[in-house]
């Protein structure tokens, strides 16, 4: 482990193909830096994570309540809702370009038949986005209903007892029982959720390739590194934005720790 942290950190101080290279001291962060289709990368990095952050974490509580006060078959919706999390992330990528394949794909297919617009998905960079964000959506939310059933079923059946004898309803139990106990678990999806969300590459790579199709809007700052390291052999570019990255990811998980009060 110890190795390749180094030998990036070296090669992000040369010009290098590969093999030897040339001393270029900061150049190569300062062309990171300086370039539009890094803090493009950066963008879309973001607002993928983002919008996967505020659909799925509340709605995975929702559906972990539902699942949790029902009184039959929770392992089978358990195992249901789970299913997506375990599936190889570029099979569901694979199987998600047919899914919103244009004419033949099965959500153009059900929003056509209730009367609603069918967008070209994968070839339209707004559109491309959220194709993604809900490829995310789907895949991730069986650990969300997994990691918050495992925080509600902790949580004392004492005070839900005691808040009924005070004539509470359901909803207010929800509100002021359940969703305060819930927040430590809200901060720890929400801080690995953005770490995940900040390395993304699998599935865009295999969508939109190494550029990030249509029109790089899709190219998450991981796949910038690809593009440049294994694809341009610009491996003094690459390490540089992968420090770069690494900066991006310390900074932001600090500012989460400290929103969320989580301590290390």
């Amino acid at each position: 482990m110890v190795y390749p942290i180094l030998e990036s950190l070296r090669l992000s101080l040369f010009n290098s193909s590969g093999t030897g290279g040339t001393w270029a001291g900061l150049a190569n962060y300062k062309t990171v830096l300086s370039s539009s289709e890094f803090w493009h990368s950066v963008y879309n990095t973001f607002y993928i994570g983002f919008f996967q952050m505020i659909i799925t974490i509340p709605l995975g509580f929702i559906f972990a309540s539902m699942i949790n006060s029902v009184a039959f078959a929770k392992n089978f919706f358990k195992v249901i809702f789970f299913l997506p999390n375990v599936t190889a992330i570029v099979a569901a990528a694979m199987i998600f370009t047919f899914v919103l394949h244009p004419d033949m794909g099965i959500l153009n297919y059900f929003l056509d038949k209730v009367g609603l617009p069918t967008p070209l998905w994968l070839s339209n960079p707004g559109t491309a986005k959220w194709a993604i964000i809900l490829l995310g959506v789907w895949h991730w939310i069986g650990f969300v209903i997994i990691i918050c059933l495992a925080n509600l079923q902790a949580i004392s059946p004492e005070l839900y007892e005691a808040s009924t004898i005070d004539g509470a309803s359901g909803l207010q139990q929800w509100l002021f029982i359940t969703i305060p106990n819930m927040m430590g678990t809200f901060a720890f999806l929400l801080i690995t959720g953005w770490i995940g969300a900040l390395q993304r590459f699998n599935e865009v790579y295999v969508i939109g390739g190494p550029t990030g199709s249509p029109n790089r809007s899709i190219q998450t700052v991981v796949a910038y590194i690809y593009e440049h390291g294994f694809t341009g052999f610009q491996f003094g570019i690459a390490s540089a934005a992968t420090y770069v990255l690494f900066v991006i990811i310390l900074i932001f998980t600090m500012f989460n720790l400290k929103l969320t009060k989580m301590k290390l």
